[in-house]
């Protein structure tokens, strides 16, 4: 049994179909069956049951998928630790929700790029969901998101918990109210954001709503943050974000505190379960400077070790 039968595996298992995770792993499909076929014959068991319409694993199936992920996530890890530590691979690759670069994000990645200019440092925008995918196979070594999603391979760290606000067109009747409650927002159109994959931000301010018994009037999805906020300013509805977005200044939103407790959206730093890297280190302890300098209330965990 071999790495890539693992990985053969897995994709079938997710995609419950032979020609779909033939297109994922880019391979055709009759090598992808041979090789599913060798992996049953080496383990002396059927792992899928065949005939099954979408394809279901047998028992011997589900006990491998749950530990084959694992196994394979921690091989991510062991090669990603190995590199670091014969100083072959002084790089950091950063996953990163898009509201997370209105708060100190840039000069988090000017501070680390100055210090530590031997180190190549990459930036990608994808969703939490997308950012612990992206750790298990290897292709980002730290995330920033708000979604709390527990996974057994990623270490989560909370740095903080951020205010929410709402965002209004400066025309708004609603935008000169003082004290402004999600009860006073509850019959207007709610655009959340992102349509796609969830759970997401957009589920994080669905449920502020319902967690106080309360139902938008209408709830429209788009796909990303900046087209929220455009629709917002053409009066199309009102959106939630996170206080960060005040430094977004734009002259057709204003921007409103709310008047709730409990109202925030965490910031969650993710790594690697086993991932002990002293750039990531480094990383984490120039975030807690970051935030003291500015005077911004974190959550400081226990120390890695």
């Amino acid at each position: 049994m071999e790495l890539r039968h693992l990985r053969y595996f897995i994709a079938v298992a997710d995609e419950q179909n032979f020609s779909r995770a033939a297109e994922r792993l880019h391979i055709s499909q009759p090598p992808l069956s041979r090789q599913i076929q060798q992996l049953e014959e080496d383990l002396g068991v059927s792992l899928f049951e065949r005939g099954s319409r979408p394809l279901k694993l047998t028992d011997a199936g589900r006990f491998l998928y749950g530990h084959a992920q694992q196994f394979l996530a921690q091989s991510v890890e062991l090669k990603s630790m190995t590199r670091r530590v014969g100083q072959l691979d002084r790089s950091l690759s950063i996953g990163f929700v898009a509201s997370t670069l209105y708060g100190i994000m840039p000069r988090l990645i000017r501070r680390f790029r100055a210090q530590h200019p031997e180190v190549t440092m990459g930036l990608h925008e994808m969703t939490t969901m997308e950012q612990i995918q992206a750790l298990k196979d290897g292709r980002i070594d730290v995330g920033f998101g708000r979604i709390r999603y527990e996974d057994a391979n990623v270490r989560r760290i909370i740095l903080r918990d951020e205010p929410l606000i709402a965002a209004l067109a400066v025309d708004h009747p609603l935008a000169h109210i003082p004290e402004l409650t999600l009860r006073n927002l509850q019959s207007e159109t709610l655009i959340v954001y992102p349509q796609t994959p969830r759970p997401s931000f957009a589920d994080q301010v669905l449920a502020t709503f319902h967690d106080r018994a309360l139902e938008p009037r209408k709830v429209m999805e788009v796909r990303e943050l900046q087209v929220a906020l455009g629709l917002v300013a053409a009066g199309e509805g009102i959106t939630l974000v996170p206080q960060c977005l005040h430094s977004l200044k734009r002259q057709d939103v204003i921007y409103k505190t709310l008047h709730e407790q409990h109202l925030v959206s965490p910031i969650i730093m993710s790594t690697r379960l086993l991932d002990e890297s002293e750039d990531i280190k480094t990383l984490l302890q120039m975030i807690y400077t970051l935030y003291e300098e500015e005077g911004i209330a974190y959550q400081k965990p226990a120390p890695m070790d």
